[in-house]
């Protein structure tokens, strides 16, 4: 049986041996499936990063995203066992192995710490002749300059999240005898910032890296400038439900500007997803040029640029930023949707 170390400290060779033997796997079309081996649970976690487990049930795993099906066909496993371990490694199922869940606690509260166990995996999947088509690089960090980063952290102060953290982990603490208190709390402050990521991931992707304000998209190299874009709530992840936190109808992908703006009530999206103004914003507009070069039309839309085929915003996130941050009548009711 693998012991925390041969997790969290896995060796090049190890892992080789580990992927020569998942190579030579046959297919379990009856019965109970092979035990996870490391390299394939440290996969998972790293996986994780990207996909919620949570959005799929027994009769719709087929449908999980990537990297899930890749991972399925080359761990000669259905989807939903890919999806199951998620579930063991972030404590909302019971029956995975040992020391999993301390591994995932110990290896998310530093996602460098992840990062490095995720390059060695990867090449010892690459020096066994595991290609990018069967295992692709789905965290694009392998390059030695590249570190793993959890986009859209800036939004989420220590403080609230410490608290959301303490308002659930007592509930964690009755229904999970089986987890110290220590490892709750760090599996919980890892769920909030790895959903965090996701959210963020997806706003900036349904946006197409676009400020919806402007339109600004930045490309370096051929690579998309993720610090000129910020993809934030519209309603604040301190003030969401789990579920609103998670929605990425609740974001918009904005530069830095006009996301400050925006957060800040300086300006507003009405139910036509037309852009509006604080009165004060609009006079400083005519009146001073550097302010009119960021908020004159243009640069700044009359209304969302948003992709032909993004959902738009809900209806009732923008009548909450309308009443609470704006200051203004909403102009839609708070439960119709934008269409």
């Amino acid at each position: 049986m693998p012991t925390f170390v041969d997790y969290v400290e896995i060796s090049l060779a190890a892992a080789r041996e580990q992927w020569q033997a998942i190579l030579t796997r046959t297919p379990v079309t009856a019965g109970r499936q092979v035990a996870f081996l490391p390299v394939e649970t440290l996969t998972c976690l790293a996986a994780s990063l990207l996909v919620n487990h949570r959005k799929y049930g027994g009769s719709t795993a087929h449908r999980a995203e990537a990297p899930v099906p890749a991972l399925g066909r080359l761990f000669q496993r259905p989807n939903s066992s890919v999806l199951a371990k998620m579930a063991n490694l972030d404590g909302s199922r019971r029956n995975g192995a040992k020391y999993e869940i301390e591994v995932a606690a110990h290896l998310l509260a530093v996602p460098g710490r992840l990062g490095a166990v995720y390059r060695v995996i990867l090449a010892a999947a690459r020096d066994v002749g595991i290609d990018s088509e069967n295992l692709p690089d789905f965290l694009g960090i392998t390059d030695d300059d590249t570190d793993l980063r959890l986009i859209g952290q800036d939004e989420l102060e220590a403080a609230e999240v410490e608290e959301a953290v303490q308002a659930t982990s007592t509930a964690w603490l009755e229904s999970r005898a089986d987890l110290d208190e220590q490892t709750t709390e760090r599996l919980l402050v890892a769920a909030a910032r790895i959903g965090q990521h996701r959210f963020a991931r997806e706003v900036l992707r349904n946006h197409g890296h676009r400020c919806v304000f402007c339109g600004l998209s930045v490309k370096v190299a051929g690579d998309k400038a993720p610090r000129m874009l910020v993809a934030s709530h519209i309603k604040p992840w301190r003030t969401s439900t789990p579920a609103e936190r998670l929605d990425a109808r609740n974001g918009l992908t904005a530069c830095p500007t006009h996301d400050v703006a925006f957060d800040t009530g300086l300006m507003t999206v009405n139910g036509g997803l037309r852009i509006h103004l604080k009165p004060s914003l609009a006079h400083a507009v005519r009146m001073d040029t550097a302010t009119r070069a960021a908020f004159g039309r243009p640069p700044l839309a009359d209304r969302l640029l948003l992709p032909a085929a993004a959902p738009p915003p809900r209806a009732r996130y923008l009548t909450w930023h309308h009443l609470h941050i704006y200051g203004d009548t909403p102009s839609t009711p708070s439960d119709s949707p934008l269409r």
